[in-house]
Protein backbone atom coordinates (compact mmCIF):
# COMPACT_ATOMS: atom_id res chain seq x y z
CA UNK A 1 0.00 0.00 0.00
CA UNK A 2 1.45 3.39 -0.95
CA UNK A 3 1.78 6.15 1.63
CA UNK A 4 -1.05 8.33 0.29
CA UNK A 5 -3.48 5.41 0.43
CA UNK A 6 -2.29 4.47 3.93
CA UNK A 7 -2.93 8.00 5.21
CA UNK A 8 -6.31 8.12 3.44
CA UNK A 9 -7.28 4.80 4.99
CA UNK A 10 -6.24 6.03 8.44
CA UNK A 11 -8.54 9.02 8.06
CA UNK A 12 -11.48 6.93 6.85
CA UNK A 13 -11.02 4.44 9.68
CA UNK A 14 -11.27 7.38 12.08
CA UNK A 15 -14.50 8.54 10.47
CA UNK A 16 -16.01 5.04 10.39
CA UNK A 17 -15.25 4.67 14.10
CA UNK A 18 -16.90 8.02 14.74
CA UNK A 19 -20.05 7.22 12.79
CA UNK A 20 -20.36 3.78 14.35
CA UNK A 21 -20.33 5.29 17.84
CA UNK A 22 -22.61 8.11 16.66
CA UNK A 23 -25.19 5.58 15.47
CA UNK A 24 -24.90 3.45 18.61
CA UNK A 25 -25.45 6.50 20.81
CA UNK A 26 -28.40 7.65 18.70
CA UNK A 27 -30.00 4.20 18.50
CA UNK A 28 -29.74 3.82 22.28
CA UNK A 29 -32.05 6.85 22.66
CA UNK A 30 -35.05 4.54 22.32
CA UNK A 31 -34.00 2.55 25.40
CA UNK A 32 -33.42 5.73 27.39
CA UNK A 33 -36.89 6.95 26.42
CA UNK A 34 -38.51 3.63 27.35
CA UNK A 35 -36.81 3.65 30.77
CA UNK A 36 -37.47 7.33 31.40
CA UNK A 37 -33.73 7.79 32.00
CA UNK A 38 -33.80 11.54 31.53
CA UNK A 39 -30.44 12.22 33.18
CA UNK A 40 -28.86 9.74 30.77
CA UNK A 41 -30.55 11.60 27.90
CA UNK A 42 -28.74 14.80 28.91
CA UNK A 43 -25.40 13.03 29.34
CA UNK A 44 -25.68 11.24 25.99
CA UNK A 45 -26.41 14.51 24.18
CA UNK A 46 -23.32 16.16 25.65
CA UNK A 47 -21.14 13.14 24.92
CA UNK A 48 -22.27 12.98 21.29
CA UNK A 49 -21.40 16.63 20.63
CA UNK A 50 -17.78 16.06 21.68
CA UNK A 51 -17.19 12.67 20.06
CA UNK A 52 -16.44 14.05 16.59
CA UNK A 53 -13.52 16.19 17.75
CA UNK A 54 -12.13 13.28 19.74
CA UNK A 55 -12.02 11.09 16.65
CA UNK A 56 -10.37 13.90 14.66
CA UNK A 57 -7.66 14.26 17.31
CA UNK A 58 -7.12 10.49 17.25
CA UNK A 59 -6.73 10.51 13.46
CA UNK A 60 -4.29 13.43 13.56
CA UNK A 61 -2.21 11.70 16.22
CA UNK A 62 -2.19 8.45 14.23
CA UNK A 63 -0.96 10.24 11.09
CA UNK A 64 1.71 12.31 12.83
CA UNK A 65 3.04 9.26 14.68
CA UNK A 66 3.05 6.89 11.70
CA UNK A 67 4.01 9.41 9.01
CA UNK A 68 5.86 12.21 10.84
CA UNK A 69 7.47 13.68 7.72
CA UNK A 70 4.63 13.13 5.26
CA UNK A 71 1.30 13.94 6.91
CA UNK A 72 2.15 17.59 7.48
CA UNK A 73 3.74 18.15 4.05
CA UNK A 74 1.28 19.82 1.70
CA UNK A 75 2.75 18.25 -1.44
CA UNK A 76 1.38 14.82 -0.46
CA UNK A 77 -2.23 15.91 0.14
CA UNK A 78 -3.52 16.00 -3.45
CA UNK A 79 -2.56 12.33 -3.73
CA UNK A 80 -4.05 11.57 -0.30
CA UNK A 81 -7.30 13.21 -1.39
CA UNK A 82 -7.43 11.18 -4.62
CA UNK A 83 -6.84 7.97 -2.68
CA UNK A 84 -9.58 8.95 -0.21
CA UNK A 85 -12.09 9.52 -3.02
CA UNK A 86 -11.44 5.98 -4.29
CA UNK A 87 -12.11 4.60 -0.79
CA UNK A 88 -15.52 6.33 -0.71
CA UNK A 89 -16.90 4.21 -3.54
CA UNK A 90 -20.08 2.58 -2.15
CA UNK A 91 -19.65 4.37 1.19
CA UNK A 92 -22.97 5.19 2.87
CA UNK A 93 -21.97 8.49 4.46
CA UNK A 94 -19.60 9.96 1.85
CA UNK A 95 -20.50 13.60 2.43
CA UNK A 96 -19.81 13.29 6.17
CA UNK A 97 -16.60 11.35 5.50
CA UNK A 98 -15.41 14.19 3.25
CA UNK A 99 -16.05 16.67 6.06
CA UNK A 100 -14.06 14.47 8.45
CA UNK A 101 -11.19 14.48 5.94
CA UNK A 102 -11.31 18.29 5.92
CA UNK A 103 -11.25 18.41 9.73
CA UNK A 104 -8.11 16.26 9.84
CA UNK A 105 -6.39 18.02 6.95
CA UNK A 106 -6.95 21.52 8.33
CA UNK A 107 -5.35 20.46 11.61
CA UNK A 108 -2.22 19.46 9.70
CA UNK A 109 -2.02 22.05 6.92
CA UNK A 110 -1.53 25.79 6.96
CA UNK A 111 -4.61 27.84 6.09
CA UNK A 112 -3.00 28.74 2.75
CA UNK A 113 -3.75 25.20 1.56
CA UNK A 114 -7.45 25.18 2.41
CA UNK A 115 -8.40 24.79 -1.25
CA UNK A 116 -10.16 22.22 -3.39
CA UNK A 117 -6.84 20.69 -4.40
CA UNK A 118 -6.05 19.67 -0.83
CA UNK A 119 -9.45 19.39 0.87
CA UNK A 120 -13.08 18.94 -0.19
CA UNK A 121 -13.96 22.57 -0.81
CA UNK A 122 -16.67 21.10 -3.05
CA UNK A 123 -18.09 17.57 -2.70
CA UNK A 124 -16.41 14.95 -4.87
CA UNK A 125 -18.76 12.01 -4.25
CA UNK A 126 -22.52 12.18 -4.86
CA UNK A 127 -24.61 11.36 -1.81
CA UNK A 128 -27.93 10.89 -3.63
CA UNK A 129 -29.64 7.54 -4.20
CA UNK A 130 -27.36 5.51 -1.96
CA UNK A 131 -28.63 1.99 -1.30
CA UNK A 132 -29.06 1.01 2.34
CA UNK A 133 -30.08 -1.99 4.37
CA UNK A 134 -32.26 0.24 6.54
CA UNK A 135 -35.21 1.70 4.59
CA UNK A 136 -35.42 5.45 4.91
CA UNK A 137 -39.20 5.39 5.26
CA UNK A 138 -42.13 2.99 5.37
CA UNK A 139 -45.38 3.35 3.43
CA UNK A 140 -48.92 2.79 4.71
CA UNK A 141 -52.11 2.75 2.61
CA UNK A 142 -55.22 3.70 4.63
CA UNK A 143 -57.56 3.09 1.68
CA UNK A 144 -56.65 -0.62 1.88
CA UNK A 145 -56.62 -1.10 5.67
CA UNK A 146 -58.72 1.76 7.00
CA UNK A 147 -57.38 4.90 8.64
CA UNK A 148 -57.50 3.74 12.26
CA UNK A 149 -55.69 0.39 11.61
CA UNK A 150 -53.08 2.26 9.56
CA UNK A 151 -52.40 4.65 12.44
CA UNK A 152 -52.16 1.74 14.88
CA UNK A 153 -49.74 -0.10 12.58
CA UNK A 154 -47.52 2.96 12.22
CA UNK A 155 -47.10 3.17 15.99
CA UNK A 156 -46.57 -0.59 16.42
CA UNK A 157 -43.88 -0.77 13.74
CA UNK A 158 -41.48 1.30 15.82
CA UNK A 159 -41.35 -1.49 18.38
CA UNK A 160 -41.41 0.72 21.45
CA UNK A 161 -41.30 -1.38 24.60
CA UNK A 162 -44.04 0.61 26.28
CA UNK A 163 -47.77 -0.13 26.43
CA UNK A 164 -49.96 2.49 24.81
CA UNK A 165 -51.85 4.34 27.52
CA UNK A 166 -55.61 3.93 26.99
CA UNK A 167 -54.92 2.68 23.47
CA UNK A 168 -58.45 3.12 22.18
CA UNK A 169 -58.72 6.72 23.38
CA UNK A 170 -55.18 7.63 22.23
CA UNK A 171 -55.75 6.37 18.72
CA UNK A 172 -59.12 8.06 18.46
CA UNK A 173 -57.60 11.39 19.55
CA UNK A 174 -55.06 10.97 16.75
CA UNK A 175 -57.73 9.84 14.28
CA UNK A 176 -59.90 12.86 15.10
CA UNK A 177 -56.94 15.23 14.64
CA UNK A 178 -56.10 13.65 11.25
CA UNK A 179 -59.70 13.97 10.07
CA UNK A 180 -59.85 17.62 11.13
CA UNK A 181 -56.62 18.23 9.24
CA UNK A 182 -57.79 16.28 6.15
CA UNK A 183 -61.59 16.25 6.35
CA UNK A 184 -62.66 15.26 2.82
CA UNK A 185 -62.70 11.50 2.10
CA UNK A 186 -63.94 12.29 -1.42
CA UNK A 187 -60.66 14.10 -2.09
CA UNK A 188 -58.60 10.94 -1.59
CA UNK A 189 -56.54 10.07 -4.67
CA UNK A 190 -55.51 6.52 -5.74
CA UNK A 191 -51.97 7.01 -4.40
CA UNK A 192 -53.12 8.20 -0.95
CA UNK A 193 -50.54 7.03 1.60
CA UNK A 194 -48.51 7.85 4.68
CA UNK A 195 -44.73 7.81 4.32
CA UNK A 196 -43.06 7.65 7.73
CA UNK A 197 -39.33 7.81 8.47
CA UNK A 198 -38.27 4.43 9.81
CA UNK A 199 -36.69 5.58 13.09
CA UNK A 200 -38.13 7.86 15.73
CA UNK A 201 -36.58 11.23 16.52
CA UNK A 202 -35.72 11.55 20.22
CA UNK A 203 -35.05 14.78 22.07
CA UNK A 204 -35.25 15.59 25.76
CA UNK A 205 -38.22 13.66 27.20
CA UNK A 206 -40.05 13.19 23.92
CA UNK A 207 -40.10 11.07 20.78
CA UNK A 208 -41.36 12.18 17.39
CA UNK A 209 -42.75 10.22 14.48
CA UNK A 210 -41.93 12.16 11.29
CA UNK A 211 -43.70 11.64 8.01
CA UNK A 212 -45.74 13.01 5.14
CA UNK A 213 -49.15 12.30 3.73
CA UNK A 214 -49.06 11.86 -0.05
CA UNK A 215 -52.26 12.49 -1.98
CA UNK A 216 -52.09 12.95 -5.72
CA UNK A 217 -49.26 15.36 -6.55
CA UNK A 218 -49.31 16.98 -3.11
CA UNK A 219 -47.38 16.13 0.03
CA UNK A 220 -48.45 17.18 3.51
CA UNK A 221 -45.81 16.95 6.27
CA UNK A 222 -46.72 15.91 9.78
CA UNK A 223 -45.17 14.92 13.09
CA UNK A 224 -46.76 12.88 15.86
CA UNK A 225 -45.36 13.75 19.31
CA UNK A 226 -45.04 10.92 21.82
CA UNK A 227 -44.39 11.13 25.56
CA UNK A 228 -43.72 8.64 28.34
CA UNK A 229 -45.95 8.82 31.39
CA UNK A 230 -44.39 8.61 34.90
CA UNK A 231 -46.00 5.18 35.11
CA UNK A 232 -44.15 3.94 32.04
CA UNK A 233 -46.89 4.15 29.41
CA UNK A 234 -46.67 5.61 25.92
CA UNK A 235 -48.87 8.61 25.25
CA UNK A 236 -49.77 10.18 21.92
CA UNK A 237 -49.47 13.86 22.78
CA UNK A 238 -50.07 15.87 19.61
CA UNK A 239 -50.34 15.96 15.83
CA UNK A 240 -48.19 18.77 14.38
CA UNK A 241 -48.67 19.81 10.78
CA UNK A 242 -48.69 23.61 10.53
CA UNK A 243 -45.59 25.04 8.90
CA UNK A 244 -44.61 27.43 11.72
CA UNK A 245 -44.81 24.66 14.33
CA UNK A 246 -42.78 22.25 12.18
CA UNK A 247 -40.13 24.91 11.50
CA UNK A 248 -39.81 25.56 15.22
CA UNK A 249 -39.68 21.84 16.05
CA UNK A 250 -36.67 21.40 13.76
CA UNK A 251 -35.07 24.69 14.75
CA UNK A 252 -31.46 24.58 15.87
CA UNK A 253 -32.29 26.58 19.02
CA UNK A 254 -33.24 23.15 20.38
CA UNK A 255 -30.96 20.31 21.39
CA UNK A 256 -30.06 18.08 18.45
CA UNK A 257 -32.26 15.08 17.73
CA UNK A 258 -31.12 11.52 18.37
CA UNK A 259 -32.11 9.43 15.34
CA UNK A 260 -30.54 6.28 13.89
CA UNK A 261 -29.64 6.91 10.24
CA UNK A 262 -27.66 4.53 8.08
CA UNK A 263 -27.62 6.91 5.08
CA UNK A 264 -27.97 10.45 6.49
CA UNK A 265 -28.25 12.07 3.05
CA UNK A 266 -31.49 10.20 2.34
CA UNK A 267 -32.95 11.27 5.69
CA UNK A 268 -32.01 14.89 5.11
CA UNK A 269 -33.47 14.68 1.61
CA UNK A 270 -36.78 13.49 3.09
CA UNK A 271 -36.73 16.30 5.66
CA UNK A 272 -35.87 18.83 2.98
CA UNK A 273 -38.97 17.69 1.10
CA UNK A 274 -41.26 18.41 4.04
CA UNK A 275 -39.38 21.52 5.24
CA UNK A 276 -38.39 23.33 2.02
CA UNK A 277 -37.71 26.59 3.88
CA UNK A 278 -34.93 24.97 5.89
CA UNK A 279 -31.35 25.06 4.64
CA UNK A 280 -29.78 21.64 4.17
CA UNK A 281 -27.06 22.73 6.61
CA UNK A 282 -29.70 23.33 9.31
CA UNK A 283 -31.24 19.90 8.80
CA UNK A 284 -27.90 18.10 9.11
CA UNK A 285 -27.31 20.10 12.29
CA UNK A 286 -30.78 19.30 13.66
CA UNK A 287 -30.12 15.54 13.44
CA UNK A 288 -26.81 15.87 15.29
CA UNK A 289 -24.41 16.07 12.34
CA UNK A 290 -23.41 19.61 13.19
CA UNK A 291 -19.96 19.37 11.58
CA UNK A 292 -21.59 18.53 8.26
CA UNK A 293 -23.96 21.42 8.88
CA UNK A 294 -20.98 23.74 9.35
CA UNK A 295 -19.40 22.54 6.10
CA UNK A 296 -22.58 23.15 4.11
CA UNK A 297 -23.19 26.50 5.75
CA UNK A 298 -19.72 27.71 4.81
CA UNK A 299 -20.28 26.62 1.20
CA UNK A 300 -23.61 28.47 1.23
CA UNK A 301 -21.90 31.61 2.51
CA UNK A 302 -19.25 31.60 -0.20
CA UNK A 303 -21.80 30.85 -2.92
CA UNK A 304 -23.86 33.77 -1.65
CA UNK A 305 -20.85 36.08 -1.73
CA UNK A 306 -20.35 35.20 -5.40
CA UNK A 307 -23.94 36.11 -6.22
CA UNK A 308 -24.33 39.27 -4.17
CA UNK A 309 -22.70 42.71 -4.01
CA UNK A 310 -23.67 44.17 -0.62
CA UNK A 311 -21.17 44.66 2.18
CA UNK A 312 -20.78 43.36 5.72
CA UNK A 313 -21.97 46.08 8.10
CA UNK A 314 -22.39 46.54 11.83
CA UNK A 315 -25.58 44.76 12.92
CA UNK A 316 -28.64 46.75 13.95
CA UNK A 317 -29.42 47.19 17.63
CA UNK A 318 -27.48 48.48 20.60
CA UNK A 319 -23.75 47.78 20.63
CA UNK A 320 -22.73 44.95 22.92
CA UNK A 321 -19.96 45.22 25.50
CA UNK A 322 -18.42 41.82 24.70
CA UNK A 323 -18.83 41.23 20.96
CA UNK A 324 -18.44 43.10 17.71
CA UNK A 325 -21.51 41.97 15.79
CA UNK A 326 -21.87 42.41 12.05
CA UNK A 327 -24.04 41.07 9.26
CA UNK A 328 -24.42 40.87 5.50
CA UNK A 329 -27.89 42.37 4.88
CA UNK A 330 -28.69 39.92 2.07
CA UNK A 331 -27.70 36.89 4.19
CA UNK A 332 -29.85 36.11 7.26
CA UNK A 333 -27.08 35.59 9.82
CA UNK A 334 -24.93 37.60 12.22
CA UNK A 335 -21.19 37.23 12.80
CA UNK A 336 -19.81 37.75 16.30
CA UNK A 337 -16.18 38.47 17.19
CA UNK A 338 -15.03 38.73 20.81
CA UNK A 339 -13.62 42.14 21.72
CA UNK A 340 -10.06 42.36 23.01
CA UNK A 341 -11.12 44.29 26.12
CA UNK A 342 -14.40 44.65 27.98
CA UNK A 343 -15.41 47.92 29.56
CA UNK A 344 -16.77 47.93 33.14
CA UNK A 345 -18.99 46.61 34.57
CA UNK A 346 -18.14 43.47 32.52
CA UNK A 347 -15.72 41.50 34.68
CA UNK A 348 -15.07 38.51 32.44
CA UNK A 349 -12.23 37.19 30.33
CA UNK A 350 -12.12 36.08 26.72
CA UNK A 351 -11.74 32.44 27.77
CA UNK A 352 -14.71 32.73 30.11
CA UNK A 353 -16.82 34.05 27.24
CA UNK A 354 -15.85 31.02 25.15
CA UNK A 355 -16.72 28.73 28.06
CA UNK A 356 -20.18 30.32 28.27
CA UNK A 357 -20.76 29.59 24.58
CA UNK A 358 -19.58 26.04 25.11
CA UNK A 359 -21.96 25.67 28.06
CA UNK A 360 -24.84 26.66 25.79
CA UNK A 361 -23.67 24.29 23.02
CA UNK A 362 -23.67 21.33 25.43
CA UNK A 363 -26.86 22.27 27.26
CA UNK A 364 -30.49 21.60 26.42
CA UNK A 365 -31.46 24.81 24.62
CA UNK A 366 -35.24 24.10 24.79
CA UNK A 367 -35.79 26.24 21.71
CA UNK A 368 -34.80 29.40 23.61
CA UNK A 369 -31.02 29.62 23.17
CA UNK A 370 -29.58 30.44 19.78
CA UNK A 371 -27.35 27.77 18.29
CA UNK A 372 -23.93 29.03 17.25
CA UNK A 373 -21.56 27.91 14.53
CA UNK A 374 -17.97 28.39 15.70
CA UNK A 375 -15.24 28.97 13.11
CA UNK A 376 -11.50 29.70 13.13
CA UNK A 377 -9.29 31.31 10.47
CA UNK A 378 -12.10 32.43 8.18
CA UNK A 379 -10.87 34.35 5.12
CA UNK A 380 -13.41 36.75 3.62
CA UNK A 381 -12.93 39.28 0.79
CA UNK A 382 -11.89 42.55 2.39
CA UNK A 383 -13.65 44.70 -0.20
CA UNK A 384 -16.97 43.28 1.02
CA UNK A 385 -16.50 44.97 4.41
CA UNK A 386 -17.92 48.42 5.05
CA UNK A 387 -15.10 50.81 6.07
CA UNK A 388 -16.88 51.64 9.34
CA UNK A 389 -16.97 47.93 10.22
CA UNK A 390 -13.29 47.47 9.35
CA UNK A 391 -12.52 50.40 11.63
CA UNK A 392 -14.60 48.93 14.46
CA UNK A 393 -12.91 45.53 14.18
CA UNK A 394 -9.45 47.19 14.13
CA UNK A 395 -10.28 49.25 17.23
CA UNK A 396 -12.15 46.69 19.31
CA UNK A 397 -10.88 43.28 18.22
CA UNK A 398 -7.44 43.73 16.60
CA UNK A 399 -6.09 40.40 17.91
CA UNK A 400 -8.90 38.54 16.08
CA UNK A 401 -8.19 39.87 12.59
CA UNK A 402 -5.38 39.61 10.07
CA UNK A 403 -5.01 41.22 6.66
CA UNK A 404 -3.84 38.73 4.04
CA UNK A 405 -3.70 40.20 0.55
CA UNK A 406 -7.26 40.88 -0.59
CA UNK A 407 -8.75 38.97 2.35
CA UNK A 408 -9.58 39.73 5.94
CA UNK A 409 -8.86 36.67 8.08
CA UNK A 410 -10.96 36.37 11.23
CA UNK A 411 -9.14 34.11 13.66
CA UNK A 412 -12.21 33.18 15.71
CA UNK A 413 -15.91 33.98 15.43
CA UNK A 414 -19.43 32.73 16.09
CA UNK A 415 -22.27 32.78 13.57
CA UNK A 416 -25.96 32.80 14.50
CA UNK A 417 -29.24 33.21 12.69
CA UNK A 418 -30.24 36.86 12.45
CA UNK A 419 -33.28 37.90 14.45
CA UNK A 420 -35.06 41.13 15.25
CA UNK A 421 -33.82 42.37 18.65
CA UNK A 422 -36.70 42.17 21.10
CA UNK A 423 -36.33 45.78 22.23
CA UNK A 424 -36.74 46.96 18.61
CA UNK A 425 -39.64 44.53 18.08
CA UNK A 426 -41.46 45.93 21.14
CA UNK A 427 -40.70 49.56 20.23
CA UNK A 428 -41.91 49.33 16.62
CA UNK A 429 -44.73 46.78 16.92
CA UNK A 430 -48.46 47.38 17.18
CA UNK A 431 -50.56 46.33 20.17
CA UNK A 432 -50.82 42.70 19.05
CA UNK A 433 -47.08 42.47 18.41
CA UNK A 434 -46.22 43.94 21.80
CA UNK A 435 -48.54 41.51 23.57
CA UNK A 436 -47.07 38.60 21.63
CA UNK A 437 -43.50 39.75 22.33
CA UNK A 438 -44.11 40.11 26.06
CA UNK A 439 -45.89 36.75 26.23
CA UNK A 440 -42.96 35.08 24.43
CA UNK A 441 -40.38 36.95 26.54
CA UNK A 442 -41.77 35.60 29.78
CA UNK A 443 -42.29 32.12 28.33
CA UNK A 444 -38.66 32.07 27.23
CA UNK A 445 -37.59 32.81 30.82
CA UNK A 446 -39.85 29.99 32.07
CA UNK A 447 -38.58 27.47 29.52
CA UNK A 448 -34.96 28.33 30.28
CA UNK A 449 -35.59 28.03 34.00
CA UNK A 450 -37.09 24.56 33.52
CA UNK A 451 -33.82 23.60 31.78
CA UNK A 452 -31.76 25.02 34.69
CA UNK A 453 -30.61 28.07 32.73
CA UNK A 454 -30.67 31.70 33.85
CA UNK A 455 -29.86 34.18 31.09
CA UNK A 456 -28.11 36.61 33.44
CA UNK A 457 -28.53 39.80 31.43
CA UNK A 458 -32.29 39.85 30.83
CA UNK A 459 -32.45 43.12 28.91
CA UNK A 460 -34.67 42.73 25.82
CA UNK A 461 -31.76 43.79 23.56
CA UNK A 462 -30.18 40.41 24.32
CA UNK A 463 -33.21 38.49 23.04
CA UNK A 464 -34.30 38.15 19.43
CA UNK A 465 -37.58 37.40 17.66
CA UNK A 466 -37.39 34.75 14.93
CA UNK A 467 -39.32 34.84 11.67
CA UNK A 468 -41.90 32.56 13.29
CA UNK A 469 -42.33 35.00 16.19
CA UNK A 470 -40.42 32.97 18.79
CA UNK A 471 -38.27 34.79 21.35
CA UNK A 472 -34.75 33.38 21.66
CA UNK A 473 -31.83 34.47 23.86
CA UNK A 474 -28.53 35.09 22.07
CA UNK A 475 -26.11 36.95 24.38
CA UNK A 476 -24.36 34.31 26.47
CA UNK A 477 -21.56 36.04 28.37
CA UNK A 478 -23.56 36.12 31.63
CA UNK A 479 -25.53 32.88 31.23
CA UNK A 480 -25.35 30.48 34.19
CA UNK A 481 -27.15 27.57 35.77
CA UNK A 482 -30.34 28.59 37.55
CA UNK A 483 -29.27 26.65 40.63
CA UNK A 484 -26.22 28.93 41.00
CA UNK A 485 -28.43 31.99 41.51
CA UNK A 486 -29.72 33.38 44.79
CA UNK A 487 -33.18 34.87 44.29
CA UNK A 488 -33.92 37.49 46.93
CA UNK A 489 -36.61 39.94 47.90
CA UNK A 490 -35.67 43.60 48.01
CA UNK A 491 -35.21 44.50 51.71
CA UNK A 492 -37.47 47.14 53.16
CA UNK A 493 -35.78 50.57 53.36
CA UNK A 494 -34.57 51.36 56.86
CA UNK A 495 -34.88 55.12 56.58
CA UNK A 496 -36.30 57.80 54.33
CA UNK A 497 -32.80 58.32 52.94
CA UNK A 498 -32.66 54.63 51.99
CA UNK A 499 -35.96 54.95 50.19
CA UNK A 500 -34.80 57.97 48.17
CA UNK A 501 -31.30 56.64 47.43
CA UNK A 502 -30.34 55.93 43.81
CA UNK A 503 -28.00 53.18 45.04
CA UNK A 504 -29.07 50.01 46.90
CA UNK A 505 -28.86 50.31 50.69
CA UNK A 506 -28.29 46.58 51.04
CA UNK A 507 -25.47 44.24 50.06
CA UNK A 508 -25.67 42.56 46.65
CA UNK A 509 -23.69 39.38 45.99
CA UNK A 510 -22.41 38.38 42.54
CA UNK A 511 -25.16 35.74 42.12
CA UNK A 512 -27.98 37.71 43.74
CA UNK A 513 -31.10 38.29 41.64
CA UNK A 514 -34.07 40.50 42.64
CA UNK A 515 -37.10 39.42 40.55
CA UNK A 516 -39.31 42.18 41.98
CA UNK A 517 -37.28 44.64 39.88
CA UNK A 518 -37.68 42.78 36.58
CA UNK A 519 -40.49 44.86 35.06
CA UNK A 520 -39.13 48.29 36.04
CA UNK A 521 -35.50 47.40 35.26
CA UNK A 522 -36.02 45.53 31.98
CA UNK A 523 -38.79 47.52 30.31
CA UNK A 524 -39.51 51.25 29.94
CA UNK A 525 -42.65 52.64 31.50
CA UNK A 526 -45.64 52.02 29.30
CA UNK A 527 -47.67 49.25 27.69
CA UNK A 528 -44.90 46.64 27.54
CA UNK A 529 -44.09 46.97 31.24
CA UNK A 530 -47.76 46.86 32.21
CA UNK A 531 -48.27 43.74 30.08
CA UNK A 532 -45.29 42.02 31.69
CA UNK A 533 -46.77 42.63 35.13
CA UNK A 534 -50.17 41.41 33.93
CA UNK A 535 -49.07 38.26 32.08
CA UNK A 536 -45.93 37.28 33.98
CA UNK A 537 -46.44 38.73 37.43
CA UNK A 538 -45.39 35.46 39.06
CA UNK A 539 -41.92 35.81 37.52
CA UNK A 540 -41.44 38.83 39.79
CA UNK A 541 -41.89 36.64 42.87
CA UNK A 542 -38.65 35.10 44.24
CA UNK A 543 -40.78 32.18 45.39
CA UNK A 544 -41.42 31.13 41.79
CA UNK A 545 -37.71 30.81 41.08
CA UNK A 546 -37.05 29.06 44.38
CA UNK A 547 -39.69 26.43 43.54
CA UNK A 548 -38.10 25.75 40.13
CA UNK A 549 -34.69 25.47 41.79
CA UNK A 550 -36.08 22.98 44.31
CA UNK A 551 -37.51 20.81 41.53
CA UNK A 552 -34.19 20.80 39.66
CA UNK A 553 -32.21 19.95 42.80
CA UNK A 554 -34.59 17.06 43.50
CA UNK A 555 -33.61 15.53 40.17
CA UNK A 556 -36.80 16.47 38.34
CA UNK A 557 -36.34 17.16 34.63
CA UNK A 558 -39.02 19.64 33.62
CA UNK A 559 -41.40 19.34 30.68
CA UNK A 560 -40.94 21.87 27.89
CA UNK A 561 -43.15 21.29 24.86
CA UNK A 562 -41.90 22.77 21.56
CA UNK A 563 -45.42 23.34 20.28
CA UNK A 564 -48.49 25.23 21.58
CA UNK A 565 -50.45 23.76 24.47
CA UNK A 566 -53.65 23.79 22.40
CA UNK A 567 -52.22 21.08 20.13
CA UNK A 568 -51.90 18.64 23.02
CA UNK A 569 -54.49 15.88 23.28
CA UNK A 570 -54.27 15.63 27.07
Amino acid sequence: MDTATAIARTILEGFDKHYRIFRETSAAAQGRFERGAWTEVIEAGQLRIDMYDRRVVEAVEAITSRFPDLGTSERHWPAIKRAYIELLYDHRQPECAETFFNSVATRLLHRTYYSNRYIFWRPAVAAEHIDAEQPTYRCYYPTETGLLPALRQILEDFGLGLPLADARSSLRHLLRAVRIWFPEPSAVQPNFQFQVLSSLFFRNKMAYLVGRMVNGPRQHPFVVALTRSPGGELRVDALIHERAHLVNLFGVAHAYFMVDMEVPSSWVSFLRGILPDKRTSELYTAVGLQKQGKTLFFRDLHAHLKHSTDRFVVAQGKRGMVMVVFTLPSFPYVFKVIRDRFAPPKAITREQVKEKYRLVKLHDRVGRLADTLEYSDVALPRDRFDPALLDELARLAPSSIEHDGDHLVIRHMYIEQRMTPLDIYLHTGDEAAVRHGIQEFGQALRDLAAANVFAGDLLPKNFGVTGEGRVVFYDFDEVCYLTECRFRRVPEPRTHEDEMSAEPWYSVGPNDVFPEEFASFLLPAGRARDLFREVHGDLMDPGYWARVQAEIRSGTVGDVFPYPAELRFA
